[in-house]
């Protein structure tokens, strides 16, 4: 059972019979798929069918779904608004047809969860830390009303939701991407602002994902040691002091603040015993048996304790639409007028180049 505390990615386009027969060994609790799994709607929704086919367990089926540049379905559909551009509207029933739109597309695709919504502040929309037009807000409050919009819509029409990162992206000074971001704030001044929009969203999210950068407040004894990876955080701060009870899963472990110094498997080890219930392994796919060995290595309270959350919050995933390429073209056409609305007509027509852009790679994925 431990495969189920792990979220994969997979290679390509379609499931080869060396990736089943992976995943059918490990019996990972979920995927997460990437704009290089999207050939077209068609093959996307024939891939997620075959990832459920293959599991005995109900798995998690998810992506980033955001909107703007984190829109994995960019190349076979139109690009949903980002999050910037939703709050500089100002419209907040938008912001519930952006919510609901994204939960029939993906369900019409075979997913379960979005990894949305971003939770972060934005202090600064021009800095080069992965979070470029990501952001609901730019305080505390204006985040917490447009991602609880986003995310109360996405959930009534049946996506589970994750929100991220947790505590705080938004003051990072590089791209965990790359680096391991480091963030002085104290704890006293993040509990009055980055970590006010979990403390409210908290009983309305179905998850929430853990951040890649050192919090020296957290972690004063233990220079460099990533959010993810640790204990003071997760389970002091967050389940402890916060009183969070639901599934947390780390971002992915295969960016470089994880893989420039920890290796796979201690990393996949050291995030459960933090406090993680679920380790995201989204590109080094190969590498999942040795995450499962080392998984077996902790406790077992530890991992039934996980085992517990994470089957609970699976009681509440739901059964993909049925496919067909007329309601696929609806909810395209749906999305562009969401775009004009939000937009105008002239820039909603127009198609974003990211590939020039000095920014992360994490539009590209």
């Amino acid at each position: 059972m431990h495969g189920q505390l792990l979220l994969l990615g997979v290679p390509g386009t379609e499931l080869t019979a060396a990736d089943a027969a992976r995943y059918k060994a490990i019996r990972p609790g979920g995927f997460v798929l990437f704009g290089r799994n999207v050939a077209s709607p068609e093959q996307l929704r024939k891939l997620t069918d075959d990832l459920r086919d293959i599991s005995d367990i109900t798995p998690i089926i998810a992506i980033d779904q955001e909107g703007g540049r984190v829109s994995r379905t960019r190349e076979i559909g139109t690009e949903p608004p980002s999050a910037q551009e939703l709050r500089e509207k100002g419209d907040m029933g938008l912001v519930a047809r952006h919510g609901i739109l994204m939960a029939d597309l993906l369900r019409l695709l075979g997913f379960n969860m979005n990894f949305a919504p971003v939770l972060d502040i934005s202090y600064d929309d021009e800095a080069d830390n992965a979070m470029k037009g990501r952001c609901y807000g730019t305080d505390a409050q204006e985040v917490i009303t447009n991602a609880g919009i986003f995310n109360r819509n996405l959930r009534h029409n049946r996506v589970l939701s994750s929100g991220k990162h947790f505590p705080s992206c938004g003051l990072a000074d590089t791209d965990p991407h790359h680096d391991l971001p480091h963030i002085d704030k104290s704890v006293a001044d993040m509990l009055k602002s980055d970590l006010l929009p979990y403390t409210a969203l908290m009983p309305e999210l179905d998850s929430l994902m853990s951040c890649h950068a050192h919090f020296s407040a957290v972690d004063p004894d233990s220079p460099g040691l990533p959010g993810s990876l640790s204990h003071n955080l997760l389970t002091k701060l967050l389940r402890n002091q916060l009183g969070y009870e639901g599934v947390i899963m780390t971002d992915d472990l295969d960016m470089g603040a994880i893989v420039n110094t920890y290796g796979r498997g201690p990393d996949v080890k050291l995030a459960v015993a933090a406090g993680n219930d679920m380790a995201m392994i989204c590109h080094q796919v190969d590498t999942a048996q040795v995450a499962l060995d080392h998984l077996k290595e902790l406790p077992i309270s530890t991992i039934d304790d996980s085992l517990k959350r994470v089957e609970k919050m699976k009681k509440r995933l739901s059964n993909p639409l049925k496919y067909s390429q007329k309601e696929w073209d609806l909810i395209d056409e749906d999305i562009m007028k969401l775009r004009v609305d939000v937009l105008g007509e002239e820039a909603a027509k127009e198609v974003r180049d990211y590939s020039g852009e000095k920014r992360s790679p994490v539009e590209g994925y």
